[in-house]
C-alpha cells in the first residue's frame, strides 16, 4: 500500500498550525515541517548561512554568529530577487530532508507542512494537497496581531506568496478557516476520512 502523503499549505496566518496540532494530537499523525528544516538549513556553521553572510555581510548575523532573521526578513520581503536567491539555497535542502524523512517513516499517512508548496515546486513530494484558507481581511488581521506587524509589513508578506484563491484552485481539499474552530475540525475529520483516489 502506497503511503498517503498530505501536503498541507495555505497562506501565512490562515491556520496551518491549528490543523497540524489537531492531526497530531487526535490522529497521532507524524508532522514534517518545512519551516523547521528551513531553520536547520541556516544553523550556525552551515554552508548556507556562510553563503548568506558572504552576500549581505556581518550585519545579517547576530552577536553569536547566528542568523538575524528579522534583518533577513526585511531584505527578502522588500526585494523579490533576493528572496529568490535565498530560496534557491534553502528549498533544495528542505526537499532533501523531506525525502529522507518520508523514506525512513513507517507511518502509512504523513503530513508535510509546506507553506510554499507551490512556490517551491514541491507538489511532487505529496499524494494530495490540502489548503487552509480564510478571508483576506481575516488573514491580514491575524498576521498583524500574531507577528506585531504594521498593515504594510503584513500585506508585503501576504503578497510574497501565491494568492489564497490560486492555492485553493490547485488543492484537492480546501479547509475553510473563516468561522469557528469546531467547523474547521469537522472539515479536517471529513478530509481525512476520504482516502484520495489518485
Amino acid at each position: 500500500m502506497t503511503k498517503r502523503i498530505i501536503g498541507l499549505t495555505g497562506g501565512i496566518a490562515t491556520g496551518k498550525t491549528t490543523v497540524t496540532n489537531y492531526l497530531a494530537s487526535t490522529y497521532g499523525l507524524p508532522i514534517l515541517d518545512a519551516d523547521i528544516y528551513a531553520r536547520d538549513a541556516v544553523t550556525l556553521g552551515s554552508p548556507i548561512l556562510e553563503a548568506i553572510a558572504q552576500r549581505y555581510g556581518k550585519q545579517i548575523l547576530l552577536a553569536d554568529g547566528s542568523l538575524n532573521r528579522q534583518k533577513l526578513g526585511e531584505i527578502i520581503f522588500q526585494h523579490p530577487d533576493e528572496r529568490n536567491w535565498i530560496e534557491g539555497l534553502i528549498h533544495p535542502y528542505v526537499g532533501d530532508r523531506f525525502l529522507k524523512e518520508i523514506a525512513q517513516s513507517s507511518s502509512q499517512t504523513l503530513v508535510l507542512v509546506i507553506p510554499l508548496l507551490f512556490e517551491a515546486q514541491m507538489t511532487n513530494l505529496v499524494t494530495e494537497i490540502w489548503v487552509v484558507s480564510c478571508s483576506e481581511s481575516q488573514q491580514l488581521q491575524r498576521l498583524i496581531q500574531r507577528n506585531h506587524l504594521s498593515r504594510e509589513q503584513a500585506q508585503a508578506r501576504i503578497n510574497s506568496q501565491l494568492s489564497l484563491e490560486q492555492k485553493a484552485s490547485l488543492a484537492d481539499i480546501v479547509l475553510d478557516n473563516s468561522s469557528t474552530l469546531e467547523a474547521l475540525l469537522k472539515q479536517i475529520d471529513a478530509a481525512l476520512a476520504i482516502r484520495s483516489i489518485n
